[in-house]
This record gives structure tokens, C-alpha cells and sequence, in this order.
């Protein structure tokens, strides 16, 4: 984050641009993609680590979301880092640190080893990331910004879309007898690449203060995180104890209680970890809780689909991925369109793009209510393209928009609480109904009670999507009131 940084007068328009922006931009997206491909790979991969690896219900959970919970739960910080150390060094840094634990879970050998690379891969993401939004913030004049951040956005999406599609084709191809390995592997000569990149293209920002790292802070922050997401990560394969009640509960007040400490840091002249006057920016506040919405829905619909196209049609990792490949080609045809859409039609595009992906779950349950047992993949085609097709335009332009008319000075903390923001969604949404899945499954096999918790899934996806799209009106109306009042 570079909440405090005056490089290049980036903010001013006056101020010349820097020259390589642009070809600094695929850089700090390639690694954003690792990271993102990496959240989801290990969808298509889960049957195959439960065989290698022997890995229970529990390993497989804490596999899947161990790494999204880390990651999550380090992005603030790992941004503040980024003001203390200079984004580009934690950029190179962090590049460096997540191909090298992406190198140890490849040589796992067990499903604890795998595990604990798998929780520190996240947590070098959170120290690669914020960088990215960070340095595009602080490099690009206000006019090019909502474009590059929509990039950003695109990214995202599109990241996630391949962990699902490249990952199967990984699989089978099976290069070099590596088998499952290789989806790890893979990252380590693209780290390598990108960090070199980095180390020549990125431009080297001073701090116009010192800023201090708010240790209360970031454990609050952190701790309010774990006290959800282990719960809903471990709560269903260990039935529900009291211990998972009892943590949820206590979110609430770990989290009040974090929020306390910030605001009375500011009042003392401090640097609190997170900015709440952000909160007051009602685009910003409103643009946080659709990507709770967008992102939950979106993520948790993707894992569950890889369950029911394994596990209940009883394909292989590769032809699982290809029947993603149309919802993947929608969804990087409306991304790459959104980053020039967003300018002329701003929040307008986010309520276009989740009403198409309401649409697609709506067609999505009528699919499963017309075929039940006799369901093939070809059927769930159509509906996986509008989701695709609507999420691929609402992800970027809710990126570029909220973070677009963000002042330069506030850049960077609200780069790190939106990708948090969406990274816990996705990570929470893939827990919880993923939960939800598997509760609603109980001990039925075969297709037809694999589309039976599916549909359920797919009605409260549908839920989320129409708080999004009701958010996305408000968000308009914010929009056009607030960003058009003079800085």
C-alpha cells in the first residue's frame, strides 16, 4: 500500500506519468495470477491429493482454504509492509517467497506437509498482492487508473477460471510423472521470470513519511478472520462442536474490538492498519459489500461444480476442466471488454453484469429441476456461460469503480481492504457452502444427488447475487452523487 508515498506525483494530473506503466502492468498481473490460479487449482486437484496423499476430509478442507484464509488474512498487512520496506522491494520479495512455497507444497510428501506449505503460500501471496494494486494506484494519472484497476479485475476472474480449466489439463497430461505436483511447480519458473521483470521495470518509490506497523492492529484483524473461517473450514467434518459455535460467536466482538483500537490510534496521531475514514467514502462501503455478494457466489458456485462434475458425473480432472472452458472463454470475452466499458458506463456495468449472472443461476436450477438423475455436463453448459459471461463484466468494473474515485492519498489502504474484502468472500463462500453442499448431499451418490445440493447451493448463490445487484442500484446513485462533487 502506498498510502503514504509521493513517487512521481502519480496523483497529480499535471505530473508526468511514468513511462513503462504500461509494460509494468503484465508484470504485477502475471503474479497476481499465480496467485488467484493457485486459490482455485486445487478444485480440480482434490480427488487426485485424496488418493497420492491419503488425505481425509480435513486435510482436503485445510488444503483448499488454508491457503485462502492466510492469504486473506495477511493482504492488509502485507500492505502495510509494502509502506515500511517500499512496495517494489515486497513486490520482488514476495514473488520470490511464493514460488519458493509453491516449491515445498510440490515436494510434499504428506498431507500435513502439504498443508503447512499450502498455509505459508498464502501468506507470501498477501506479501505479493497488495504490492500490485499498490503500484498501479500510485503510477497510473487518474485518467488511465479506473482502466489498469479493471486489469487488475480482470485478473481475478480470470485467474480463478484457469486454476479450473488449466488445472485439469495439467493433470492429465501428467509432465514428467509429476502428477498433482506439477500445478505448484508450475509457478516456480514464473516467479522467477516475473521478479527479474519486476527488479528492472518497477519504479523505485520513496515514502514521504515513516510509517509504523500497527502489531495490535494486524493481529486483530487477523484473529477476527480466523475466528470464521476455521469454523466454517473445519466445523462440518467435525460435526459441529461447541468450539466452532463458540468461535463464530466471538468474531463479533474480536472484531469491534479491532476496529476500536484503530479508530483510537488515529485519535492519538498514530498509523492504525486500517483507514476507517475509508468507510465513509459511500461508494467504497457499498462496493465492499457487493464484492461479498459477487465474489462469494461466483467462487462457491465453481467449487461445487467441480464436486458434482467429478464426484457425481464421474469425469476426469481434464474433461471436468474442459466443460469450464466455455464459462472461462465468457468470462475472459466480457473481462477484456469491461476494463473499456467501465469509463463510459461505470457502476452501471456491475448491475448489467450481475443481473446476467442471476440469470444464469435461475437457468442453472431449471437445468437441474428438468434433467435430475438424468443430468450430463453438456446440459450445465448454457447456464455456466451467462454466469460466466456476468461475472466477466461485473468483477473488473466493480474493481475499477470502487477503487477509481478513491483519493490518492487513502490509494493504497483501500487497495488492501478490497482485495481482503474479496479474497474472505471467496475463501469463506467455498467453506460455507461448501458446508452446505455436503449437508445437503448427507451419504447420496450418483448424479442425482450430487444436482439435488447443487441446486440448493445454487439458490442461495442466487440470494447473494440479488443483494449484489440491489447494492449495484445504490452503488450507481452513490456514484453519480458523491464522485461528482469536486476533490
Amino acid at each position: 500500500m502506498l498510502t503514504h508515498e509521493r513517487p512521481l506525483s502519480p496523483a497529480a494530473p499535471s505530473a508526468q506519468p511514468y513511462p513503462s506503466r504500461w509494460v509494468m502492468l503484465p508484470v504485477l498481473l502475471s503474479a497476481l495470477f499465480m496467485a488467484q490460479f493457485d486459490l482455485y487449482v486445487v478444485n480440480i486437484a482434490a480427488p487426485t491429493l485424496e488418493h497420492d496423499l491419503h488425505a481425509g476430509p480435513a486435510a482436503l478442507e485445510l488444503i483448499v482454504a488454508g491457503y485462502g484464509f492466510t492469504y486473506a488474512s495477511g493482504l492488509i498487512t502485507g500492505g502495510r509492509l509494502g509502506d515500511l520496506l517500499g512496495s517494489w522491494k515486497m513486490f520482488i520479495a514476495g514473488t520470490l517467497a511464493f514460488g519458493a512455497a509453491s516449491l515445498l507444497c510440490g515436494l510434499a510428501q504428506t498431507s500435513g506437509e502439504l498443508v503447512a506449505a499450502r498455509l505459508l503460500q498464502g501468506l507470501t501471496g498477501a506479501a505479493m498482492v497488495p504490492q500490485v494494486l499498490a503500484l498501479i494506484s500510485a503510477v497510473f494519472p487518474p485518467a488511465e487508473r479506473s482502466r489498469a484497476l479493471s486489469w487488475f479485475g480482470v485478473t481475478v476472474g480470470v485467474g480463478g477460471v484457469a486454476g479450473q480449466i488449466l488445472g485439469g489439463a495439467l493433470l492429465q497430461v501428467n509432465v514428467l510423472g509429476l502428477g498433482w505436483r506439477v500445478i505448484f511447480l508450475v509457478n516456480v519458473p514464473i516467479a522467477l521470470a516475473a521478479a527479474a521483470l519486476a527488479h528492472r521495470l518497477l519504479p523505485r518509490l520513496r515514502s514521504a513519511a515513516t510509517p509504523r506497523l500497527d502489531l495490535v492492529g494486524a493481529a486483530g484483524i487477523c484473529l477476527s478472520l480466523a475466528l470464521v473461517l476455521v469454523p466454517l473450514v473445519l466445523g462440518r467434518t467435525e460435526g459441529w462442536p461447541l468450539w466452532a459455535w463458540a468461535s463464530l460467536a466471538a468474531a463479533v466482538p474480536a472484531l469491534v474490538a479491532s476496529l476500536l483500537w484503530e479508530r483510537a490510534l488515529a485519535r492519538r496521531g498514530g498509523q492504525p492498519l486500517l483507514d476507517l475514514t475509508l468507510f465513509t467514502d459511500t461508494v467504497f462501503a457499498r462496493g465492499l459489500l457487493i464484492c461479498l455478494g459477487v465474489f462469494g457466489a461466483f467462487f462457491s458456485l465453481m467449487f461445487t461444480l467441480t464436486l458434482v462434475l467429478q464426484s457425481g458425473l464421474g469425469l476426469d480432472p481434464l474433461h471436468a476442466g474442459l466443460t469450464f472452458g466455455p464459462l472461462g472463454l465468457a468470462f475472459a470475452a466480457a473481462s477484456i471488454t469491461s476494463p473499456r466499458l467501465v469509463g463510459r458506463h461505470g457502476s452501471r456495468l456491475v448491475t448489467a453484469g450481475t443481473a446476467v449472472s442471476g440469470l444464469g443461476l435461475i437457468a442453472l436450477l431449471v437445468v437441474l429441476h428438468l434433467t435430475g438423475a438424468d443430468i450430463q455436463a453438456l446440459h450445465l453448459i448454457g447456464p455456466m456461460v451467462l454466469i460466466g459471461l456476468g461475472n466477466g463484466l461485473a468483477v473488473p468494473a466493480l474493481t475499477g469503480v470502487v477503487l477509481g474515485g478513491v483519493r490518492a492519498g487513502n490509494a493504497g489502504a483501500a487497495s488492501g481492504l478490497l482485495t481482503t474484502s474479496q479474497q474472505f468472500a471467496s475463501a469463506a463462500g467455498i467453506a460455507a457452502l461448501g458446508a452446505v453442499f455436503f449437508q445437503a448431499l448427507g451419504t447420496g451418490h450418483g448424479p442425482a444427488a450430487y444436482t439435488s445440493a447443487l441446486a440448493t447451493v445454487a439458490v442461495v448463490d442466487l440470494a447473494l447475487v440479488a443483494l449484489a445487484m440491489l447494492g449495484s442500484f445504490l452503488l450507481t446513485r452513490s456514484t453519480r452523487s458523491t464522485r461528482e462533487q469536486p476533490a
